[in-house]
């Protein structure tokens, strides 16, 4: 068996690129040849370091790139990728290579998924976020703040203004998308997906091909196991992630407010200036290491995840969890499927932000339950943890059951 990973990016800089590339550094030694086939430098050293075959077309970005009107055609259709596949896929037989994609929105576009398909290759699609179907990714309305009920490509969806920049890139994304379906056969063609979560299956099920398989495959988290934080004599919550609008960083300032209680922001992004400004007594330490992460959830008696938008999983819940620190999660979101409600973590109401002032006061005011919880959520984790090697266990099991189809 060979497997050709597709990817915007040969590095890591962000949840879908890590479980791509991580994929890729699993697989060596469990199949025949593992290729990564990218558009954006520079590539991970390990990647070289393992023996994966690399292939990159060496573009940039499309939101990066100074030449818009080279970006605006990249992203539509990304004419090199399409070429450059096409003169690998010439060395592999179709009947024993998988080709398995994770990023295409952000330089590969859907050219080179169109090639392998005509060319009869197999190709299996994990769903990290919400492409497949809306033309901004998140089935979320940026100018309403609040989740999008509407149809993807309706008209109705067309005449929207939703986008977190301008309708005009709105109208973009709509010809991107439009093209994408159409003559990249995303999502039409592809007839195998792997999903990270049911909540986000069941968001995507409708706007893909009927009678389409869905394939669970967890995404790895590596992290040690290590004694669980004791989080009942702790005070503070933690925030932590990319600060933007749709992460509901507001509601969280405001529930530690009402509270008086202590709120730490781990992360940054396009709405920490606004933020600070209207909750400038919160604890801000930007982005962190990993190992400063989890010296800060030392000190923490619960992580919030206050987002407005579905997410596709939150894995930062099962990060916490593996330290023994619970989460309070919307029950509009698909991190809801990591939590146990009452049991490892709790639900609010999505977008309440008296519901969560609720909920974290619970866990403020009850030292024992705020312990079992976290008790809970420790040995739910490191029961079943989802490891790299569970997690190309499982991607191999798919991928032989997509070849014999």
């Amino acid at each position: 068996m060979q497997v050709i990973i597709l990817n915007d990016f040969a590095y890591v800089n962000g949840g879908a690129s890590k479980v791509a590339l991580d994929s890729a550094l699993g697989l060596v030694g469990k199949v025949d040849k593992v290729v990564l086939f990218s558009a954006v430098e520079p590539v991970m050293h390990e990647l070289y370091q393992k023996g994966v075959q690399l292939v990159c077309t060496g573009q940039k970005e499309i939101a990066k790139d100074p030449n818009r009107l080279r970006a605006m055609y990249q992203g539509i259709w990304n004419h090199k990728a399409a070429v450059e596949i096409e003169k690998l896929l010439k060395d592999f037989d179709s009947s024993d290579t998988i080709i398995h994609l994770h990023g295409w929105t952000k330089a590969l576009s859907s050219s080179p998924v169109r090639t392998a398909l005509k060319m009869g290759f197999k190709v299996v699609c994990t769903l990290h976020d919400y492409f497949t179907a809306c033309p901004n990714g998140a089935f979320f309305n940026y100018t309403t703040n609040s989740s999008c009920k509407l149809r993807p490509l309706s008209l109705k969806c067309i005449s929207t203004q939703c986008d977190v920049r301008s309708y005009p890139q709105k109208l973009y994304r709509v010809i991107r998308q439009l093209t994408q379906k159409e003559m990249g056969l995303i999502p039409k063609g592809i007839r195998h997906f792997i999903t990270v979560s049911k909540f986000s299956e069941s968001i995507l099920a409708p706007y893909l091909p009927k009678n389409t398989p869905f394939y669970s495959v967890d995404n790895p988290i590596s992290i040690k196991k290590e004694k669980p934080v004791v989080v009942a004599n702790n005070q503070a919550f933690v925030m932590l992630g990319r600060v933007s609008k749709e992460k509901g960083p507001h509601l969280f300032a405001k529930a530690i407010q009402s509270l008086n209680a202590h709120g730490i922001v781990v992360g940054d992004g396009p709405y920490m200036e606004t933020l600070q400004n209207i909750a400038p007594n919160l604890d801000y330490r930007g982005w962190q290491t990993t190992e400063a992460v989890k010296e800060s959830l030392q000190n923490i008696k619960a992580l919030v995840l206050p987002s407005l938008w579905y997410e596709t999983q939150g894995l930062v819940v099962s990060e916490a969890a593996a330290l023994g620190v619970p989460a309070i999660v919307p029950d509009t979101s698909a991190a809801r499927d990591l939590v146990v409600n009452g049991e490892t973590g709790l639900w609010f109401k999505g977008g309440d932000v008296e519901d969560l002032q609720n909920k974290m006061k619970l866990l403020l005011d009850d030292s024992q339950f705020v312990a079992e919880l976290g008790k809970a959520a420790y040995q739910s984790f490191w029961n079943n943890p989802p490891t790299l090697s569970r997690h190309v266990e499982q991607l191999l099991s798919v991928y032989e059951k997509v070849l014999k189809r």
